[in-house]
């Protein structure tokens, strides 16, 4: 047998009253909370304050005392002053002036006149010189002139050197190594050749050519002439 609710205990069909209900309250919470007045209040009044009789103090007048010195007595008076002569006699110095007069001759020390001497600079080479010896008709830079001026050294020699001599001499057949060395001095001279050949005879032909060089510009060194030494080798070819 089933049990059967009633259908006015069921709490699910007030529900909507319910709600109603509360939206009324909460309206009238709302507007119980508006229309409530509130005041500011009031103090009672305090009064002003003085301040000024805190402020002012009564300050005392001081007055600043000098410690007083002692008074120092006077020195005593001598009794009695003796008058004592003076028996040594004082030597004065006498300060001579040194001022000359112009009609006394005055001696002056001969002054000794030193030469200067000249800084000589040694021969320098001609790969370190700083302005190389200028072969005639050689003209550029530097390392141009040096340039030139090997190539005009090699063209006198090939040029003025007797080529048949070292077949005359009857050497072996082959190359022959000759070596060459000279300066040119301060003023462009050509001095100091020597030689080194596989004959003698070759020796003294080379050394004749090549004191054959014509007259050159000297090369300089820190701005003056000096020496440069040159050297340069010579390949012969013995048939």
């Amino acid at each position: 047998m089933e049990v059967k609710k009633n259908p006015k205990s069921n709490l699910e069909n007030f529900s909507k009253n319910f709600m109603l209900i509360g939206l009324v309250l909460a309206l009238f919470i709302t507007y119980a909370a508006i229309e409530q007045k509130t005041y500011d209040k009031t103090y009672n009044e305090l009064g002003l304050a003085n301040m000024n009789q805190d402020l002012e103090e009564d300050i005392p007048i001081t007055e600043r005392v000098e410690p007083v010195k002692p008074k120092t007595p006077p020195p005593p008076t001598p009794e009695k002053i003796e008058v004592v002569e003076d028996e040594k006699e004082i030597e004065e110095t006498v300060i001579e002036s040194t001022e000359t007069d112009e009609t006394e001759a005055v001696e002056v020390e001969e002054i000794e006149e030193v030469e200067e001497v000249e800084e000589v600079i040694e021969d320098v080479s001609f790969m370190i010189i700083e302005d190389v010896p200028v072969f005639p008709g050689c003209k550029g830079t530097k390392a141009q002139l040096k340039k030139c001026f090997s190539q005009k050294v090699q063209k006198h020699f090939s040029r003025k050197f007797d080529a048949e001599l070292p077949n005359e001499l009857g050497l072996s057949p082959g190359k022959k190594r000759v070596y060459i060395g000279f300066k040119i001095d301060r003023n462009g001279n050509i001095v100091n050749v020597q030689a080194r050949a596989p004959h003698p005879k070759i020796k003294s032909e080379v050394v004749k050519v090549m004191k054959q060089l014509p007259k050159m510009k000297p090369g300089r060194q820190r701005g003056k002439p000096v020496g440069v030494k040159y050297s340069i080798p010579f390949t012969l070819v013995v048939e």
